[in-house]
């Protein structure tokens, strides 16, 4: 690594009122991650899950271009298997945090995500994309396969038929596209900010229950790896701690003032 690239910082950190945003700010390489991007993903990731000002996260990258183009091929010339092993571990243990983060993950996708980059997207909850963004998994046409949880997430969101299409063919999605497969929640219009829109449209989530959106959260996610019995076992341990919270209070007490809850996260 060259002094100049030690010394970047590759991750950006904004707060907007009860919104966190990490922005990989790498313009210049794509918005490529390096080693030294997903340990900055994790630590301020794990910052704002612990902050309990911020209600939602969002991850975007700099530019208009690229959310992420994957992997840094430049940084990976020099790699051992060994050493492309750990970084595939990093993956795993810093993306987990936005994983398993019980405020909701939004990713503004302000251009294309291709590889590692969709497998960003994939980590979060709900995806918004700019119109022009191309979205795909390109790694078995270079004689790999998404190594970073892409076969693995991507079939839960759009099946597995279509998964295998996308991985199998290598070919990009435009945005219209992914949206009408479910892989994106939301095209923002023509000329929009992304990050401005998803703010916006993320609004009823920062001014929301957020007891009542972690337990949601956990409720889905954990389902996936039981059966559907237990899955509602699961469901009703987590209703049950929306029960006990006074946001619960507070918003059947609004609904009989007629007035708009205010939610305290307790």
């Amino acid at each position: 690594m060259s002094r100049e690239e030690d010394k970047e910082t590759p991750v950006a950190l904004e707060r907007r009122g009860p919104v966190g945003i990490l922005r990989v700010d790498r313009e210049a390489r794509r918005n490529a991650l390096s080693r030294k991007t997903l340990r900055e993903l994790g630590r301020l990731g794990r910052e704002l899950v612990a902050d309990a000002a911020v209600r939602a996260i969002i991850v975007t990258g700099a530019g208009n271009k690229v959310f992420c183009a994957g992997a840094d091929l430049k940084e990976r010339q020099g790699f051992s298997n060994e050493d492309v092993r750990v970084q595939v571990g990093l993956y795993r243990t810093e993306l987990s945090v936005l994983d398993k983060s019980p405020k909701p993950v939004i990713a503004a996708l302000n251009g294309s995500a291709f590889g590692g980059g969709l497998e960003l997207a994939l980590v979060c909850d709900l995806r918004v994309a700019v119109p022009h963004a191309q979205i795909g998994l390109p790694e078995t046409t270079l004689g790999i396969i998404p190594g970073a949880g892409g076969t693995q997430r991507l079939p839960r969101i759009v099946g597995e038929a279509r998964a295998k299409e996308m991985i199998l063919l290598g070919r990009p999605l435009t945005a219209a596209e992914a949206l009408s497969w479910g892989l994106v929640n939301r095209v923002s219009p023509e000329g929009a900010d992304v990050v401005e829109d998803v703010i916006g449209w993320v609004e009823p989530i920062a001014s929301g229950a957020p007891i009542a959106q972690a337990a949601a959260l956990a409720a889905i996610d954990d389902s996936f790896d039981v059966s559907l019995s237990h899955g509602l076992e699961l469901e009703r341990v987590h209703y049950d701690e929306t029960l006990r919270s006074d946001d619960r209070t507070e918003a059947l007490r609004a609904f009989a003032e007629k007035r708009r809850p205010s939610f305290k996260g307790r």
